[in-house]
């Protein structure tokens, strides 16, 4: 099941009830959180309370100021911000809603106010409002990195372009907080779709993450970015990941393994501390089994390879991914190399660095 709500901000303190939607004038199986909330935030004044307030400047023709102030959005805080780039971000739906309360009220023309929001017909997702999804599982990956499952009502899918990520929003300790993920999932998954998450101590928003429980609601937008991706146009693909940086290059490795006329070449880098916080390690090992699939593990923290798995060793490196290993694993790609990097800023430059140093052109790096 799933529910929309508005796009840039929510209250714990709000009292919120449901009532079903009725897109295109049919009943559907979602359902509109409204809020009864008596503060304003951009996105926060539901069509209902739009309603009763529009209603009640109705029978007073001349609204007052305090009635137009009532609706004017409120401008987002930075932690509402979760830096990564989206279109639109949560400034500018505030924009725009604040551009519309601005030219309703300069026309003194409640109607304008009322909208309608425009709706993804592709997905479940909006990425000018949130959707709320609930938690079907949850899985322990390492110490402090879990899978998390949502559910998708019926056999619906995220259509989500390959890399795309989207945006989680939570509350904690009265404060709200967006993040961006990337699903793991294919992007064809029915039903259903994942997500890698590294939970940190210090983190507001992992905080929130690890009360997860199944069957809690959780609200999303999106989807934002992604790498346009098209078989067979590229000779080779070279992954460089650090730790949940892996997950923008899942989805891409399993498009390429489904397609049978996808014959591009693929080289993926996983980088990690240790061999324990390798992550998806069943899944990699199966990847690795296609004849175009090749993947090398670099574990920063391990200083030997005798304790690993037979299975690893041959393919797994001590130390970090530098400038030397760089040229060796460039060297060793099969066509020419179109990079896909995705990690920490530091890691980031740090590959942009030795990639070019290798003879990689920044035109042939693509940066998640």
């Amino acid at each position: 099941m799933c529910f929309a709500l508005s796009s840039s901000s929510w209250s714990p303190r709000a009292g919120l009830s449901m009532m079903p939607c009725t897109a295109g004038g049919k009943p559907s199986t979602s359902f509109v959180l409204v809020s009864h909330c008596a503060c304003r935030t951009p996105g926060n004044t539901t069509q209902r309370d739009l309603s009763r307030l529009t209603e009640a400047m109705s029978e007073n023709e001349s609204a007052s100021e305090e009635d137009w102030l009532a609706l004017r959005p409120q401008e987002p805080s930075p932690s509402q911000c979760c830096g990564s780039g989206c279109k639109p971000c949560i400034y500018d739906v505030y924009d725009k809603e604040l551009a519309q309360w601005e030219r309703a009220k300069a026309m003194q023309d409640k109607s304008l106010l009322m909208g309608k929001k425009e709706q993804s017909n592709k997905s479940e997702l909006n990425p000018d409002t949130f959707t709320a999804f609930s938690v079907s599982s949850v899985e322990q990956l390492t110490e402090d990195t879990y899978q998390y499952k949502f559910e998708l009502p019926g056999n619906s899918s995220l259509r989500l372009s390959l890399g795309q990520h989207i945006v989680l929003r939570g509350v904690v300790n009265g404060l709200e907080v967006q993040r961006a993920y990337t699903p793991i999932s294919p992007r064809n998954a029915e039903g259903y779709f994942e997500v890698l998450i590294k939970c940190y101590e210090a983190g507001l928003m992992s905080q929130y993450i690890k009360t997860w429980k199944r069957g809690d609601v959780v609200f999303w937008r999106g989807p934002f970015g992604g790498f346009p991706y098209q078989p067979n146009k590229h000779g080779e693909l070279l992954m460089l990941a650090s730790g949940t940086g892996l997950a923008p290059m899942i989805p891409i490795l399993l498009s390429i393994t489904d397609d049978e006329e996808d014959e591009t070449f693929v080289t993926l880098v996983g980088c990690f501390p240790t061999f324990d916080k390798i992550y998806l390690k069943p899944l990699l090992q199966d990847l690795a089994r296609y004849w175009n699939i090749r993947i090398f593990y670099v574990l920063s923290q391990e200083t030997s390879l005798e304790k690993l798995p037979w299975s690893y060793q041959e393919n797994t490196y001590t130390g970090h991914l530098n400038e030397d290993l760089m040229k060796t694993i460039v060297n060793s790609c099969r066509r020419k190399p179109f990079v896909l990097i995705c990690g920490s800023s530091a890691f980031n430059e740090d590959m942009s660095r030795y990639l070019k140093a290798a003879g990689i052109e920044e035109d042939s790096c693509f940066v998640f």
